[in-house]
């Protein structure tokens, strides 16, 4: 089975040299080697069993345990960070943690093979970073509620995107994905210009609360809303292609990342509309 995504095909490729690569042994149990004739008995088909697959292919089970794996492990994470971490050292944890995360996540990204490991010390990291933008929003800033009504929204588009991708109201086409990609990599250049220009005294709007960045923030949740559409159809092919189950590790990377990427987005724009209601 054949892919449009590349990676996933020379991954497909690979496990399938991975189940094709072992053999039966000699004759049946206990028989031993020689030639026929002298005491071995001539081989027949029943004397050469089919090997079992060297890795068991993995399922979309697999995938959602993984992701429900790590979405608790996050979830933990940013609960101890929330309440271990004192208020003065917040914007120190979370400038760290978010360091932090964005190095296990390019690693992550750019490695052939699937590290449980990694994957999982990004769920940590990305939880006390998460943890602690909660909490500035929420006891810093004082929004109150907002955490709650994030959590709730990001689950809520997360889950519509699943029945419209299940549906096949939004498909992954070559065309789709390509676009999409542009797109969200133009929005990660523009995001990083605009971070570099803040430490230097520039706003650009684009975070502030104003018609600017209203929109800027409803660009990216909508993209953020979409890129699931990616995860979903990556993890359907790599199923299709049997790719080993230790590669659900890595689609259920995708998908938390998506979604904290959501949350965050989800929450800054809250975050604009309690300050509008108050003004």
């Amino acid at each position: 089975m054949k892919s449009s995504n590349p990676v996933l095909s020379r991954l497909g490729q690979a496990a399938e040299r991975e189940r094709s690569s072992g053999y039966g042994s000699y004759g049946p149990a206990g028989a031993g080697y020689g030639q026929p004739g002298y005491g071995q008995p001539y081989p027949t088909a029943t004397d050469y069993p089919a090997a079992p697959p060297a890795v068991r292919p993995m399922t979309i089970d697999d995938v959602v345990v993984k992701t429900v794996t790590l979405l608790g492990i996050t979830g933990i994470s940013a609960i101890a960070a929330w309440n271990l971490i004192p208020v003065e050292m917040t914007g120190v944890a979370w400038i760290g943690a978010a360091m932090g995360g964005l190095v296990l996540g390019l690693i992550i990204s750019f490695m052939r093979i699937a590290n449980p490991a990694l994957v999982i010390a990004y769920a940590i990291v990305e939880g006390v970073f998460v943890g602690m933008v909660s909490k500035a929003y929420q006891d810093i800033f004082g929004y109150q509620g907002i955490v709650l009504q994030a959590v709730v929204a990001t689950f809520g588009v997360f889950f519509l995107m699943a029945a419209l991708y299940r549906a096949r109201v939004i498909r992954a086409t070559p065309k789709f994905t390509r676009g999409l990609i542009a797109v969200m990599g133009g929005l990660f250049m523009v995001m990083l210009i605009n971070f570099v220009l803040s430490m230097f005294g520039v706003s650009t709007g684009l975070r502030d609360n104003g018609p600017l960045g209203y929109i800027f923030s409803l660009v990216c949740i909508v993209v953020a809303a979409l890129s699931f559409i990616l995860d979903f159809n990556q993890i359907e092919e790599g199923v299709r292609m049997g790719l080993p189950q230790r590669y659900s590790w890595t689609a259920a990377f995708g998908i938390l990342v998506g979604l904290i990427w959501l949350y965050l987005e989800i929450l800054r724009l809250l975050s604009f509309l309690q300050s509008g209601g108050d003004d």
